[in-house]
């Protein structure tokens, strides 16, 4: 009867130390969370396992994260493959096509959008800003310029060339004018206006020659005489030859002086305010001007840039891994999370577990204190 009651107290006994003692070693682990001092002496075990080693815990999971968790294979495998590329276009494509090219939003309204308004007013305002700045500078540049400098070579030469069919032009129409009945009156009111000038002498030659339609009959043969020379023609040849060589040497702005160029200059921005019809176009959705955009994106524009944009990143994987520093973020991280936070995920994850080894190691607690109790027993 002794021995089992000694069997039962050495088995409680040992079972009360094995479970106390497991589960003040899992407390230990986090608790306590500070280190804990008599004067200056600090106090075995204190802080606990994990809050002392916290840095090195830190440090830990960061590498395991970096060469084991979020390895560059890792990714390359997860999201840089044909699958993910061929979703990743088909997103893009729609979403392009849905919320942009498809949009009844006209440009205006996309403008509105990124805070552009009034752009239609803008825009005239700097096109008739820009008109009268390229006049200004146009007019300034004729200042000083000549025609001689202004104007190309050839162009120079082709009016050269021409000088000669403007000359013969001049003189086929004179002989035709003064053929005319027109032209003989007025040859005869020439002559009526010169005579009347010169008092008596004047009456004195319409005395002696008669009428003065007789005398204009006598004066125009000559001047078709004088038309039809050789001399004649090359006479006026050389005058306008002189005259164009003199006004190409002149500044532009004298021919150009008391030129009116105001009306000119809002003529041309009224038409081309008209011909561009900015808020008209403007009042445009992006389908209107691009009809085959959808068709063009969907086939060519996004494959085509979501296979470039795969491509680079990941070749430019490793390197952006290593910029990020995720070791050094996970460390950053673990440090600022608060030991009592952790404690708590940890517990409530595996308090089964801890639950269960507290309960075996009063088990094998008390199973040592039974074969203690054996032992001390067969001893005596």
């Amino acid at each position: 009867m002794d021995l089992i009651w000694m069997l039962v107290f050495m088995g409680i006994v040992g079972a009360a130390i094995g479970a106390v003692t497991n589960h003040l070693a899992i407390k230990m682990l986090f608790r306590p969370h500070e280190a804990k001092y008599i004067g200056s002496w600090r106090v075995p075990f204190t802080p606990g396992l994990i809050p002392k080693r916290r840095d090195e815990l830190a440090k830990q999971l960061g590498n395991t994260v970096i060469q084991h968790l979020l390895t560059p294979d890792i990714f390359k495998r997860k999201y840089f493959n044909a699958e993910m590329e061929e979703k990743t276009t088909k997103f893009v494509v729609q979403q392009l096509n849905d919320k942009i090219f498809l949009s009844e939003k006209t440009i205006a309204d996309w403008l509105k959008l990124g805070g552009i308004e009034n752009i239609s007013a803008i825009a005239n305002e700097k096109m008739g800003e820009q008109i009268d700045f390229q006049f200004n500078r146009l007019k300034s540049r004729f200042e000083n310029e000549t025609i001689r400098h202004l104007a190309p070579v050839d162009w120079q030469e082709k009016a050269d060339s021409k000088v000669g069919e403007i000359v013969s032009y001049i003189l086929l129409k004179g002989e035709d004018f003064f053929e005319s009945d027109e032209g003989k009156m007025t040859v005869k009111n020439l002559i009526d206006d010169f005579l009347s000038t010169k008092g008596t002498l004047g009456n004195m030659i319409q005395m002696f020659v008669g009428e003065s339609s007789s005398l204009a009959g006598k004066v125009q043969p000559e001047i078709l005489k004088f038309l039809r020379a050789t001399g004649t023609k090359t006479m006026l040849e050389n005058i306008v030859r002189n005259e164009w060589e003199k006004l190409k040497d002149r500044p532009v702005v004298e021919m150009l002086d008391g030129f009116d160029f105001e009306p000119v200059v809002e003529n041309i921005k009224l038409y081309l305010t008209q011909q561009v019809a900015i808020e008209e176009r403007l009042n445009k959705t992006l389908i209107h001007y691009f009809p085959d955009v959808t068709e063009w994106t969907e086939t060519k524009l996004v494959p085509k840039v979501a296979s470039f944009a795969f491509k680079e990143a990941e070749n430019k994987l490793e390197e952006v891994l290593r910029k990020m520093k995720l070791e050094d973020m996970v460390k950053e991280q673990v440090d600022s999370f608060p030991v009592e936070r952790l404690e708590e995920i940890v517990l409530g994850i595996s308090k089964r577990e801890f639950k269960m080894i507290t309960i075996l190691g009063g088990f094998l607690g008390g199973l040592i204190g039974v074969v203690q109790g054996l032992i001390v027993f067969l001893i005596n």
